[in-house]
């Protein structure tokens, strides 16, 4: 990540770069433990919640960023405006008035309050889109109009070949070297997919290790998008399946499909700070099932890593703070955490 000698990106400025990357990344790693069906068994969890605003978002938006002023693709005096489901606005938010920048952020009317108060909070305006205006297409396509005009950076998280690369140069690498250190290697790695940079460059860096890895997209079960193409129905797992498959995803370089539901998912986010102290957010819950599953099916030798996407901060007026009805096919009824071991840091950050 040395500065290139060009006019965008300033001796000062790159050393603010370096500066935030001490901030965004090289997060800690769990080995969770866990009985199901009165059988043990452990997953291995990468904490992203430890990234500047808590989530794994912080990664893309600071290596986007970065890459764009290395190739004159932003000029310090640029509005970033981005479409969001909300934790890539408040990453853009943070990171851009960091840098100096003014930051827009549209958004779907239909996110938790705490989202829109954190991005308002850190002097970002905020335009909210309902469903009948046409919610997150709509969103994206505001952003493109606003662009035409000029003086307008937007980083098209969901096309952005810096997004992948983002995870497979920190996420992924992180990953790899802290198992690499305890003597493991990744054997499936499932994520949910939002925009699909982190399965995909975490994907990518994994098989270096192991080529035989297998790498899983999760989607919510009441609403397949990967599956179907398009939206269908409506979930309550924030972050992930929106009404399209990104441009970034391609499953034919997956693995299949995971699913996992709302309630399910709920119910294992509110197990985890209930049972580990672990306050995480809905999509982490997700994850975690799928990697349970992931275990379950490919056996007790099997080591399966997921994300932490982020902490439940942003989540305190939604369902995952309620009571949650158990359902006989939810795969936390037969699940109880007994412990977690912590997994390093690495000595220093990667792209430092």
């Amino acid at each position: 990540m040395n500065a290139t000698s060009n006019v965008c990106l300033s001796p000062e400025l790159d050393r603010q770069f370096k500066h935030l990357w001490h901030l965004v990344g090289n997060t800690p790693m769990l080995e969770l433990q866990y009985i199901y069906k009165n059988k043990p068994g452990k997953i291995y969890v990468k904490c992203e919640n430890y990234n500047l605003t808590g989530s794994i978002k912080d990664r893309m938006a600071l290596y986007i960023l970065h890459k764009s002023y290395m190739n004159c693709k932003i000029q310090p005096d640029d509005i970033i405006v981005e479409a969001t489901s909300g934790n890539t606005g408040i990453a853009f938010s943070a990171i851009g008035k960091n840098l100096g920048h003014r930051v827009k952020i549209i958004m779907p009317n239909w996110l938790s309050k705490e989202r829109i108060d954190i991005i308002k909070s850190m002097g970002a305006e905020i335009e909210l889109i309902s469903k009948e205006e046409g919610g997150f297409l709509r969103s994206i396509k505001l952003c493109e109009e606003l662009a035409s005009k000029g003086g307008v950076f937007i980083p098209r998280q969901f096309e952005n070949q810096y997004n992948i690369e983002a995870h497979e140069l920190t996420t992924g690498k992180e990953i790899a070297l802290q198992l690499e250190n305890i003597g493991l290697r990744a054997d499936a790695f499932v994520a949910g997919v939002g925009t699909g940079g982190t399965v995909m460059g975490v994907g990518k860096q994994l098989k270096k290790y192991n080529p035989e890895v297998k790498i899983h997209p999760l989607e919510p079960l009441e609403s397949p998008t990967l599956t179907t193409g398009y939206k269908v129905g409506i979930h309550r797992i924030q972050g992930i399946s929106d009404e399209f498959i990104p441009a970034i995803v391609q499953l034919d370089k997956l693995d299949k499909i995971i699913s996992a539901s709302d309630g399910d998912s709920i119910i294992m986010a509110q197990k985890l700070a209930s049972q580990l102290g672990l306050a995480v957010g809905i999509s982490s819950g997700a994850n975690i099932i799928g990697a349970i599953k992931l275990r379950e099916e490919m056996g007790d030798d099997a080591v399966v890593v997921t994300i932490i996407a982020d902490d439940n901060k942003k989540y305190l007026s939604t369902d995952l703070v309620k009571d949650e009805p158990m359902k006989e096919s939810y795969l936390t009824k037969d699940i109880h955490f007994t412990g977690s071991l912590s997994i390093k840091r690495l000595e220093k950050p990667l792209l430092i």
